[in-house]
């Protein structure tokens, strides 16, 4: 697998499309890659941005989590939500970057996604073209934060070993691997947290990724997000005394 950060200037709000930033800054481009762009500079060509100064920080958390805890007394006094089936801090509102200005995710991600990847396969003429919009998350009990995707179009985000034997010929009961976030991953250590200015990166190599001539299907989209229920962590998830969204 080979991942190639791309640096772009400062990506202005309310002044770019996403559209005019690929066509500066990807001028070639071949059938099986993917795509990587930060959820980021998706919401600041977007308007999905709010001024600091217009709205209190936790009042926008509130109103933008699906459920919420409120922030409890620790050394990072953050809250924890859940968001688009994700368990994140602060519902991903960032000020980093921001330059004065809250960044929210993407109003509809997957259609962001879509529209990036339909863009770019017209414009290159292409059949198997990979989209991933990502951000960070922290993981329990871990110091630090790993990219994750939050969307993804063009490729199977799952790949499963259901069935398949292991190297002693056992067959696989369970054995799934998360395509869409390995690979989110990856592309967001390459591309960097700070100040690296690359919000856009090219994998290429990738033969273990099955490609895909179109969007993914709301029943692929539904078999990727596991319900609160059926989740591994839903005793912790379920027994939480989570608040809806104001």
């Amino acid at each position: 697998m080979k991942i190639t950060p791309i640096k772009t200037h400062k990506i202005a709000p309310y002044k770019e499309s996403i559209f005019g930033v690929l066509d500066k800054y990807i001028r070639v481009l071949h059938d099986d890659s993917i795509i990587v762009v930060t959820s980021k500079i998706v919401s600041v060509c977007e308007g999905s941005i709010i001024k600091t100064t217009d709205i209190d920080k936790e009042e926008l958390i509130e109103k933008e989590a699906d459920l919420y805890l409120p922030p409890v007394e620790t050394k990072y006094n953050y809250h924890l939500t859940i968001k688009n089936n994700l368990m994140v801090f602060a519902a991903g509102i960032d000020e980093s970057n921001g330059n004065g200005f809250y960044i929210l995710w993407p109003q509809d991600p997957q259609k962001s996604a879509n529209s990036i990847r339909s863009y770019l396969k017209n414009k290159f003429q292409l059949k198997r073209i990979g989209v991933l919009i990502t951000d960070s998350k922290t993981t329990p009990l871990r110091a630090g934060t790993t990219g994750i995707s939050l969307t993804h179009s063009g490729f199977a985000a799952v790949k499963s070993y259901i069935g398949k034997p292991d190297i002693f010929g056992r067959n696989l009961k369970l054995q799934k691997v998360n395509m869409a976030d390995s690979l989110a991953s990856a592309a967001v250590t390459v591309m960097g947290e700070g100040n690296e200015q690359t919000p856009i990166a090219l994998i290429e190599d990738v033969s273990f990724v099955q490609f895909q001539d179109r969007n993914p299907t709301k029943e692929e989209l539904g078999e990727f997000h596991v319900p609160i229920q059926d989740d591994l962590y839903s005793p912790l998830i379920q027994n939480t005394k989570w608040q809806k969204k104001k």
